[in-house]
């Protein structure tokens, strides 16, 4: 009883000191967040919904430009924008009002994906790390930078994260939360190939149908909340997501990726991040690296080599450095058959899709 107590205890006083955590976040987050800013993304986002509640189609804007030059056209896919529209159709109208509301759901989004680092070390009997995760991600100047400009990059991210924690386990699941993370935003679609590589991994369903299947449950929720607009106008849809592959290079820190000093533009621009993505992907299909560790090395390819690089880009693969500490872990035999991932006792093969 003393045992079961003190066990008891002892997890009542963890996640105390997180509710602690979460109150300094919020009191932070306070002091960091500047509202009512307009020269940033957020902003046209509402702009986008504003558009569409009006019955403008908010990606026929961009069959007026050049494809090169960034006119802050709606270049995700049209979710977000939806879900903006719906937040102005039930009173939230005006820009402050709507960035006020939606603050407060980034913010629980944030709080979501530290709790969420904490819980998963936490399981595995870490709970320092899990600390130091959670405050790692919490409170780096990433994540501050993206509560400062007030961007929508945490429930993407949060989609993302859970879609990865849940694969060993649910891979099914996964793939319709990383399906939402695309829908949107679609920083993460150079996963793709990697849940291809995974679900192939999967004991017993190593064939094209699976793969399809796959497929198919990756691409829903954006080519359904896509085929409204396409149908309204496919080609100021297709070049609005295209639009960031062919658009000049831009970043925010005066920090040229190679493409840049090798004079390439557009699709020959991505040459060398797609080059160095297909050698992680081989990586992964040799089952050389652990996942988490091949989403981290995809998305620091993204952040390093693409040819447009913002703030909000990075704070996208925070969360993914201490959780490649879990491949670690595996390849030392240290996980145990109880853990949040469903590794396998030996193998820590996903389960059969």
């Amino acid at each position: 009883m003393l045992i079961s107590f003190s066990h008891g205890m002892k997890r009542l006083v963890l996640w105390g000191l997180m509710a602690l955590v979460v109150c300094f976040v919020i009191w932070v987050d306070s002091l960091v967040y500047q509202s009512g800013m307009v020269d940033e993304d957020i902003y046209y986002a509402w702009v986008e919904g504003k558009r569409i509640a009006s019955g403008e189609n908010p990606y026929a804007r961009i069959l007026s430009g050049d494809m090169r030059m960034n006119q802050k056209y709606a270049t995700y896919f049209p979710l977000f924008y939806v879900l903006s529209a719906l937040t102005q159709g039930i009173g939230f109208e005006e820009y402050p009002q709507w960035i006020s509301l939606w603050h407060r759901i980034f913010l629980g989004f944030e709080i979501g994906i530290g709790l969420t680092l904490f819980y998963v070390f936490h399981r595995l009997g870490m709970n320092a790390l899990g600390f130091f995760s959670s405050l790692f991600w919490l409170f780096n100047r990433w994540t501050l930078e993206v509560v400062q400009i007030g961007h929508m990059d945490f429930i993407p991210l949060f989609f993302l994260i859970a879609s990865l924690l849940s694969f060993r386990k649910h891979a099914e699941i996964a793939l319709l939360l990383f399906s939402l993370s695309l829908g949107l935003k679609q920083i993460a679609v150079f996963l793709a190939p990697l849940y291809l590589v995974w679900i192939w991994h999967s004991p017993g369903k190593r064939n094209l149908k699976t793969l399809l299947s796959a497929m198919a449950i990756m691409m829903s929720v954006p080519a359904l909340a896509s085929l409204p607009f396409i149908l309204w106008d496919a080609e100021g849809f297709f070049k609005s997501i295209l639009f960031s592959v062919t658009r000049y290079p831009s970043d925010h820190f005066q920090a040229a990726s190679v493409d840049v000093y090798l004079g390439l533009i557009g699709i020959p621009a991505k040459v060398p991040m797609l080059l160095l993505m297909t050698l992680v992907y081989y990586a992964a299909l040799r089952r050389s690296i652990g996942m988490y560790t091949a989403a981290l090395l995809v998305m620091f390819a993204f952040i390093d080599f693409n040819s447009v690089l913002f703030r909000q880009y990075m704070c996208w693969v925070v969360p993914l450095i201490p959780l490649s500490i879990c491949d670690v872990l595996r390849a030392r035999g240290n996980e145990g058959n109880e853990n949040p991932f469903g590794f396998a006792a030996e193998r820590g093969e996903p389960k059969a899709f």
